[in-house]
């Protein structure tokens, strides 16, 4: 038999030729199959080895709202090994290359598992330390240690429960001890001047974060207009108007017969901060608009609200199920919240996140990480109906939304980012079409207050430096380390100084970070993100059953559920079967007693007294125009205008308390449901 030749129907073909046919039927099959492929998936296979070849380049550069950025892609070990910024998969198999591109992918990129900006900051740490006692002096001091020497001023502030609850300052004997304690006391908006003096609020350099809910818009509306007089400020300095401006303050004071306020600390000083230059301060007593034409106060104050930087918590419904700091109802609340927002995207207000929706007090208050996880963006989802609900467009809110999670040593505060990242960006693009801004989920971690103990108070150093290990791994945007000490007491600057040190030495000195993906690929990640992604949606199907989160709230689900977890997790740690060191296990020779602080940091007398003093001032100086303002702001509240923009006003001549107590002639105060 000749073996070059074979019989077909019609004549004869070589092997050659039938070897030629039948690989030309595969491609062609091959053809028709790849058009069958969906266009993403078509993306992402011809795409991959240009994206391999981008990362294995000197550079990589991509654009930030059309700024070009070059970062490099290697450093440098002390061994002379190069270390990749981001590492990619070796897969050559089309299956693993789309599930890991459309599950994890790189950073930066669709669903930002892995984390939402292509790298991370190269000129700062994540680094945003909680702070707040006493007055605003004391606390601005505190803000300037902590930014001492730091390429950016990342200023989280903590509020004393008299702010927390809308109140002024007060010789009132439920006011007066929590005056100034466990935060700082601002009831005015001189109060927001001196607390942000010496900081450009509009710089790009400096962001700031307000931990506070129930009064939040009118803190919000003391720190925008902080930073409108800030601008007027420096508008006055550039032009050399500060001799006329002072003639001009002093002539307003002495015709009224007032004093001018100043910058004064508890004990009578009036020195300021080390590295503070006293911006903000020119204009206490009196605002832009009383001093400058009515064109050039419009131009700062356009300036000031389409450069400031911050978040301010704001978030009602965690409020309700945990912290307990509510004031208003959650209808009235979330109407304000919802004014906010409006406002924002009238006056381009791009930088500044309306709403820090926060997981870390359900946390605190004792629920599990994936119930924290499961009802914090329940919330988030929550809030984007409703800011639908009044019209608004989803891309010009959800950028202006961020997120607040805690991170304790459980397996699975591992992987709470990559987590919330993918669900939250899957749920953007996929159910309310969200533009990419609208899909990258951007976070604060704060260590976990509960993993504090008053015993061997030492050892908590060690369990803060894993929490924020855990946190930095995770590509968390920015994050606050626990004092040791803050089991017992606010933190001393010496404590203060450790916790930070636990980020920076982290950051800067473990090779590993150097790496900004070193968990992908891990079997144990993979497999416990899907784990507590799957828990979090059934979490999500148990709340919706419950007519969702609000009717879930109505029969104290979200309370009841955190209520069992806290006491499942005290029963643990008091039979020993949850081993904590140094507490109910591996004592010292003195049984590891608990520690009894030499000092306990308070407010003193001369800050509380002082406090009460410039509130009355404020009020003083307020009069009849105050008067006003807040009938306006009575008025724009039942005609259903906007809130927040009468508070704008109002916050210029008004206290806290003043506007807390016009708001509840509306919207009536807080009762719990029963």
């Amino acid at each position: 038999m000749d073996i070059e030749k074979t019989t077909v129907i019609g004549g004869e073909l070589t092997q050659e030729e039938i070897r030629r046919l039948a690989i030309d039927a595969l491609r062609q099959t091959a053809k028709d199959l790849e058009a069958q492929l969906d266009a993403e998936v078509r993306q992402l296979l011809t795409s991959w080895e240009e994206k391999k070849a981008l990362y294995r380049g000197e550079f990589y550069t991509y654009r930030v709202r059309g700024r070009e950025i070059k970062v490099e892609n290697f450093t440098e070990s002390l061994s002379h090994t190069r270390i990749p910024k981001i590492a990619l998969p070796q897969f050559k198999d089309w299956g693993e290359i789309v599930r890991w591109c459309m599950q994890e992918n790189v950073p930066g990129e669709f669903p930002y598992t892995a984390g939402v900006y292509p790298f991370k900051r190269t000129n700062e740490d994540p680094t945003r330390m909680f702070a707040g006692e006493g007055g605003p002096e004391r606390t601005n001091r505190r803000f300037h240690y902590l930014s001492k020497n730091m390429p950016a001023a990342r200023l989280s502030t903590a509020f004393d429960s008299v702010t927390l609850y809308g109140e002024d300052p007060d010789h009132r004997p439920d006011i007066y001890g929590k005056i100034g304690n466990s935060g700082v006391s601002i009831a005015s908006l001189d109060d927001a001047k001196k607390l942000y003096s010496g900081f450009d609020l509009c710089a790009p350099s400096t962001s700031v974060s307000m931990t506070i809910n129930g009064p939040a818009p009118m803190l919000l509306a003391f720190f925008m207009n902080a930073a409108i007089d800030q601008e007027c400020e420096k508008y006055i300095r550039e032009n050399g108007l500060e001799q006329q401006v002072n003639a001009t303050i002093d002539a307003h004071f002495a015709g009224r017969g007032l004093t001018r306020p100043t910058y004064r600390h508890g004990d009578g000083s009036t020195e300021l901060p080390e590295g503070s230059d006293g911006l903000g301060l020119m204009l206490l007593g009196i605002t832009g608009d009383k001093v400058l034409p009515a064109d050039v106060y419009e131009q700062c104050r356009q300036r000031a609200l389409t450069s400031v930087r911050g978040t301010v918590q704001a978030d009602i419904l965690k409020e309700d199920q945990a912290q307990n700091t509510c004031i208003f109802s959650t209808e009235f609340a979330l109407r304000m919240m919802g004014d906010v927002q409006e406002y924002f995207i009238r006056e381009s207000v791009r930088n500044f996140y309306s709403v820090s929706i926060s997981g870390y007090h359900i946390a605190e208050a004792g629920a599990n990480p994936i119930t924290q996880l499961a009802f914090t963006l329940a919330n988030g989802f929550t809030y984007v109906e409703y800011y639908l609900s009044r019209g608004m467009n989803i891309d010009d809110f959800a950028p202006n939304l961020s997120f607040f999670f805690s991170n304790g040593v459980d397996p699975e505060y591992s992987v709470i980012g990559r987590v919330a990242r993918r669900i939250w960006a899957k749920a953007m693009k996929n159910v309310y079409g969200g533009n990419e801004r609208s899909q990258m989920l951007k976070y604060h971690i704060q260590t976990s207050g509960r993993s504090l103990h008053a015993q061997e108070i030492d050892f908590n150093d060690i369990r803060t430096t894993l929490q924020a290990l855990y946190a930095i791994y995770d590509n968390c945007n920015s994050l606050h380390t626990n004092a040791y000490d803050e089991a017992i007491t606010t933190p001393t600057e010496e404590s203060v100084r450790r916790a930070v040190a636990i980020q920076l030495i982290i950051n800067r000195e473990l090779g590993l970070t150097k790496n900004e993906n070193p968990i992908q690929g891990s079997f144990i990640i993979e497999e416990l993100t899907d784990l507590v992604e799957e828990a979090v949606q059934a979490e999500f199907r148990r709340i919706s059953d419950r007519g969702g989160v609000l009717g879930a709230m109505e029969n104290m689900y979200q309370r009841n559920k955190i209520q069992e977890e806290s006491l499942y997790y005290e029963t643990l740690k008091h039979t020993g079967q949850y081993p904590i060191i140094g507490v109910n296990t591996f004592l010292s020779s003195k049984g590891s007693p608990t520690v009894i602080p030499d000092e306990v940091i308070r407010s003193t007398t001369d800050e509380k007294e002082q406090q009460i003093s410039n509130v009355n001032s404020v009020k003083l100086r307020g009069g009849d125009d105050a008067g006003v303002a807040l009938d306006v702001l009575r008025r724009t509240a039942v005609r259903n205008g906007n809130i927040f923009e009468a508070l704008m006003e109002a916050a210029k001549i008004c206290s806290l308390g003043q506007m807390t107590r016009a708001l509840y002639d509306v919207g009536g105060q807080y009762r719990r449901n029963m």
